[in-house]
């Protein structure tokens, strides 16, 4: 069997219960090594066979993956964060596929979820946004010209954008162009949940310059938009009393 386990934001405890017990038991462990915490490798059994993606193929992994299968060897694929975001695991999955070879897929905690742990933020709040998107920047890797950045920016929703600390001069220019103003809340988040987590509050037009005082050039989230502030918002119906649900009567005094 091969597991396909996130391995958290960063910080070892932050991995699932699951996801540690898959790694104690593992025969061989294949993790991302330039994202994942090498302390998770600390629950290994002591005969873990234990590879580094970081300076693998696909086709090595896979390799490594089907051989030991067929070994009968338990098998984990430890990706940073949850798999699902910027994970490349459909590939692996499709290979897998092909050849017969069983996998499960164990969730984790994603990297934007430990950045808004880091600046105690709630991405989603009444009248300001209640929409979250996840993207990135084109660079090296392109992305669909229907999901731009400066296409998503009219929707003035919460932008979580990965994989683009040394494009923040254009990431500025895009959002701007896009419809959001320059002296919206924005945040870099450098190695969330990490020992060595940094964050700053900035806005949409000093995120380059922020980046640049603090040194930060790569490993770090960018948030987007007036959660940010967390001001402006209305209470959660959910909790008030004036408010009917299916566990409770609304108090006509309150």
């Amino acid at each position: 069997m091969v597991n396909f386990v996130g391995a958290g934001s960063g910080a070892a405890d932050l991995i699932t219960v699951r996801g540690k017990e898959l790694l104690e038991k593992a025969d061989i462990i294949i993790y991302a090594g330039s994202l994942v915490n090498p302390e998770l490798l600390g629950y290994k059994k002591a005969d873990c066979e234990v590879y580094n993606s970081a300076t693998m193929t696909l086709e090595e992994v896979t390799e490594v993956m089907i051989e030991g299968s067929l070994s009968n060897k338990e098998i984990v694929r430890l990706h940073t964060g949850d798999p699902c975001v910027y994970g490349a695991i459909r590939e692996q999955m499709d290979i897998l596929d092909e050849k017969g070879i069983a996998y499960d897929y164990c969730p984790g905690v994603s990297s934007f979820c430990g950045a808004a742990s880091a600046l105690n933020l709630e991405y989603t709040l009444p009248d300001v946004s209640q929409s979250v998107i996840i993207t990135r920047m084109a660079g090296r890797t392109p992305v669909p010209d229907k999901e731009s950045i400066r296409s998503f920016a009219a929707h003035k929703a919460t932008m979580v954008v990965f994989l683009s600390t040394g494009l923040l001069d254009e990431l500025s220019r895009e959002l701007i162009a896009g419809g959001y103003e320059a002296d919206t809340p924005a945040a870099i988040v450098y190695k969330a949940t990490w020992p060595e987590e940094k964050s700053f509050v900035c806005t949409v037009g000093t995120l380059a310059r922020t980046a640049a005082e603090n040194n930060i050039t790569k490993t770090a989230l960018m948030i987007i938009g007036d959660v940010v502030s967390h001001s402006n918002y209305r209470r959660s119906d959910l909790y008030n009393p004036k408010f009917t649900t299916e566990f409770r009567m609304a108090k006509e005094e309150a």
